[in-house]
C-alpha cells in the first residue's frame, strides 16, 4: 500500500490530481462505459476508514478489504451491503486474496509476512516469514494460482510502525511465488523497479505485474514448474492493485480506475472522486459488483461483466 501522497506523481499519465472528495464523479467515457450497468453509478458504501486497500471476495461475494493504519481487515456483506470488522489487529495486512481452499490470504506487514487466514475460526498460519534467512522487504499484494500457488509482490514502503531497521531487506524487490504444498518461496521475477500490483488470468496461464516505480504493466507467461516467462510491456501504465473481468479486461488503478483491453489497448477511466485509488476486486452475489478501495472510502459499480472465473 503505497502513501496517497507519495504516489500522486506516479499518475502522471492520467489526469492531474484534484481535491474531489466533495464532487460527483464524472460520467465515464470510451469503451468503458459499455462495461458499466445501464443506469449504473458509483456508490459509496462507507468512508470512515484512514487508507482501504486489499479488496478480495469469498465464494458468496462477500468482500474483505484492509484499513492498514487502523489494523483491521473488514468485510462487506454483499447481501446486507453493511461493513463489518472482521479482524483486528490484522498484522497490518495489505493485500488480500482467497486461495482454492477458501481461506484469506493476507500481505502482514508488520512483520512482513505472508498469512493464512481462517474465515470461520479467525485462526492465522504463517505461511512465509522469511526469504533466504532476511525479512521480505514488505508483502504488497498477493494472487492465488488455481494450483495453489500464491504469486506476491515485495517492494518496499517504509512504515513508522516498523520496529526492523526501515532499510531494503533483500538485494531486490522482486516477485515470489510459493508453490503449493511448499514452505519456501522462489523469485520468479527479479528485473523490476517497484512490483506492485499483481492478478492472473482465471486458466493460471497468464500473470499481470504492474511495476509501479517504472509507470509500467507486464504480461507474463506461466511455465510448466510456475515461473513467469514471455515477458511482455502491456501498457504504459503502472497501477496499485488490479482485477481482471471474465472477458479479459485489465483495470488498473491510481487516480479512479482505468481499464484495458486484453489487446493493451485503453478503453476509458472510471473517475472516483478520491485522491488515490488503491485497489479493486469484483464481488457481489452474482460478481459483477465492482468493489473500489479508494483512500479513505471504499465504491461499488454494478457491472455488465464478471470477475475472471465468475461463472
Amino acid at each position: 500500500m503505497p502513501r496517497p501522497l507519495a504516489l500522486l506523481l506516479i499518475a502522471a499519465v492520467l489526469s492531474p490530481v484534484t481535491n474531489a472528495a466533495d464532487k460527483p464523479a464524472a460520467a465515464p467515457t470510451g469503451g468503458v462505459a459499455k462495461l458499466i450497468a445501464p443506469g449504473a453509478t458509483l456508490t459509496k458504501v462507507a468512508s470512515d476508514y484512514k487508507f482501504t486497500e486489499g479488496p478480495a471476495a469469498d465464494a458468496d461475494g462477500n468482500v474483505y478489504f484492509t484499513d492498514q493504519p487502523n489494523d483491521r481487515i473488514l468485510k462487506w456483506d454483499a447481501a446486507t451491503n453493511k461493513i463489518d470488522v472482521f479482524l483486528q489487529p490484522a498484522g497490518r495486512s495489505n493485500g488480500l486474496c482467497f486461495d482454492k481452499a477458501g481461506r484469506l490470504i493476507a500481505c502482514a506487514d508488520d512483520k512482513n509476512e505472508l498469512w493464512a487466514i481462517d474465515t470461520k475460526t479467525k485462526a492465522v498460519t504463517v505461511l512465509i516469514k522469511d526469504f533466504g534467512g532476511k525479512l521480505l522487504n514488505g508483502p504488497n499484494d498477493v494472487w492465488a494460482a488455481p494450483d495453489g500457488g500464491l504469486y506476491f509482490t515485495d517492494p518496499l514502503y517504509k512504515r513508522e510502525y516498523w520496529k526492523r531497521d526501515p532499510k531494503q531487506q533483500q538485494d531486490v524487490m522482486a516477485v515470489y511465488l510459493l508453490p503449493a504444498g511448499a514452505t519456501e518461496p522462489r523469485r520468479v521475477a527479479t528485473d523490476l523497479k517497484q512490483p506492485n500490483g499483481i492478478v492472473g488470468a482465471a486458466d493460471g496461464k497468464t500473470v499481470y505485474v504492474a511495476d509501479i516505480g517504472a509507470k509500467k504493466t507486464y504480461r507474463y507467461t506461466v511455465a510448466a514448474d510456475g515461473g513467469l516467462t514471455d515477458k511482455h510491456l502491456f501498457c504504459e501504465m503502472g497501477s496499485d492493485g488490479m482485477t481482471l473481468d471474465a472477458a479479459g479486461n485489465l483495470y488498473l488503478t491510481g487516480k479512479g480506475v482505468t481499464v484495458f483491453a486484453p489487446t493493451g489497448d485503453k478503453l476509458g477511466v472510471i473517475d472516483v472522486p478520491e485522491g488515490w485509488t488503491a485497489n479493486i476486486c469484483f464481488g457481489g452475489k452474482a460478481m459483477d459488483t465492482l468493489f473500489i478501495t479508494a483512500s479513505k472510502s471504499v465504491y461499488t459499480l454494478q457491472m455488465t461483466v464478471k470477475g475472471a472465473g465468475s461463472q
